[in-house]
């Protein structure tokens, strides 16, 4: 009987220490085959590239790198690359956290989310740390365990893991399921000018801090411990859905 196929992919690039961190450690679950961006994909979400051509390079045995998205890579392996379906695919390990609203804009749980959408168990992990000298193991380690708990006992239908790592954790760190929870950003755009004096914009800004709500994934790392959310692809908000009726 042939091992699980594993796909590995991320938004940080192939190159990524994070994604040879989780490489590595998935080797324990089966047949780990790597697809992932050429380049850093960061906020890209779930896009895909339908007006563009793609180009898939072989960068290792069984690593392919892909000049488009996260989603790109999920959608061409299940189609294109792999020799059979996976049994599942692991996204990250993303430098950074993914913590509340940063799931919307998230290539690394975008990884994830495609394969949840093709019937693929899914689970995207970040290191809620930044800087260079980062040891990504532990988190790639944690991403192992849960994969081999979807492995033996599977997940719901269209529902994926989100799971983030404190910087410090150990094997000993406490995981907690948890909610998403709500992060503030500084909203900005700041206009700059090129060569010719034509402007350009960058926008959006940095972390400022997270609303403070008990049992949610921000609360649950920032106190120091593993947290583990379990999302689903249904956004619809059934209990609105019924007062909505009255307004048609």
């Amino acid at each position: 009987m042939s091992r699980p196929l594993i796909l590995i992919t991320n938004d940080d690039g192939y190159a990524a220490q994070g994604i040879d961190a989780l490489f590595e450690a998935a080797q324990a679950l089966g047949d780990v085959w790597m697809v992932a961006p050429v380049a850093e994909q960061s906020g890209v979400s779930s896009s895909l590239s339908l007006h563009d051509p793609l180009r898939i390079k072989r960068v290792g045995e069984q690593r392919f790198a892909v000049n488009g998205t996260p989603a790109d890579c999920v959608y061409l392996a299940l189609y294109h690359i792999l020799p059979r379906p996976p049994s599942l695919c692991l996204s990250g390990v993303n430098h950074g956290a993914n913590l509340g609203d940063d799931v919307l804009y998230s290539g690394t749980v975008a990884g994830a989310l495609e394969a949840t959408l093709a019937g693929v168990p899914g689970l995207a992990v970040s290191l809620a740390a930044w800087g260079k000298g980062l040891d990504y193991t532990p988190a790639a380690q944690v991403a192992a365990e849960f994969g081999q708990k979807i492995l033996e006992r599977g997940l719901p239908r269209d529902v994926l893991l989100n799971i983030n790592v404190p910087r410090d954790a150990t094997a000993q760190t406490e995981r907690v399921v948890a909610k998403l929870g709500r992060r503030d950003y500084e909203r900005c755009v700041t206009q700059k000018h090129d060569p010719r004096g034509k402007p350009y914009y960058w926008i959006g800004g940095s972390a400022l801090d997270f609303d403070d709500l008990p049992g949610s994934d921000c609360n649950t790392v920032a106190q120091g411990h593993i947290s583990i959310t379990p999302m689903k692809i249904d956004l619809t908000h059934y209990k609105f859905i019924k007062e909505l009726e009255g307004w048609v």
